[in-house]
């Protein structure tokens, strides 16, 4: 993988973990209520689910590319279309309303120690399907015929940390800063900003396999 590639993925990773959801609300959850290493626990913790994702999705990808080049072809194609649809969305955004000012939701768990936090940060990764549907179509734009294991592990590797590294930053800075706060006002632009990369990305990936 060329460095240029490289930063186009990490830049897509970023604005995606940047972007409000139900994960940054749970880090924001455990962090108020549990404390800066609970919210330190799942942050990480959240970074492995994501993980785990990536890493099927790479090596997943990489056994369709050793075996069948066309089908990588229609893969990527697919991708790129879903990663254009993606991108369209988030740059028709909308105001976030009332909730854009809004503090952390109420707590809905008790304090616990540091395996609950764990396990939160893992579950939500785990059991949203759409991580894993995320990576297919974007993985499919950068795994290329020849990849072999230090490419699979960095993408992977870059999606865990850049995952965890995130929320880590807002469960350390989270009580003094308000960071939460500055999120949710800058949203909009935030998810327009992922979209304009997306749909480049969509576009020139599906201008060189068509080209």
């Amino acid at each position: 993988m060329t460095v240029s590639a490289w930063l186009s993925l990490l830049a897509i990773c970023v604005l995606g973990a940047l972007s409000p959801g139900p994960s940054l609300a749970l880090v924001i959850r455990n962090t108020v209520n549990r404390g800066r290493g609970a919210g330190l626990i799942t942050a990480v913790s959240h970074g492995l689910g994501v993980g785990v994702y990536a890493l099927a999705t790479a090596l997943g990808l990489a056994a369709v590319i050793a075996t069948h080049e066309t089908l990588h072809s229609a893969i990527t194609l697919a991708g790129a279309g879903y990663l254009l649809w993606l991108g369209a969305s988030a740059m028709r955004a909308g105001h976030p309303g009332a909730e854009a000012g809004a503090g952390p939701a109420p707590a809905d768990v008790m304090p616990g120690r540091g395996a609950a936090a764990a396990r939160d940060g893992l579950t939500m990764a785990l059991l949203n399907p759409k991580i894993a549907v995320f990576f297919l179509a974007l993985f499919s734009q950068f795994v290329t015929p020849g990849a072999g294991a230090p490419t699979i592990a960095l993408l992977a590797g870059t999606a865990t940390v850049v995952d965890a590294g995130w929320y880590a930053l807002v469960a350390a800075g989270l009580s003094a800063s308000g960071g939460a706060a500055w999120l949710r006002r800058r949203q909009v632009w935030i998810e327009r900003l992922t979209g304009a990369v997306l749909v480049f990305l969509a576009l020139s990936t599906a201008a060189t396999v068509l080209g």
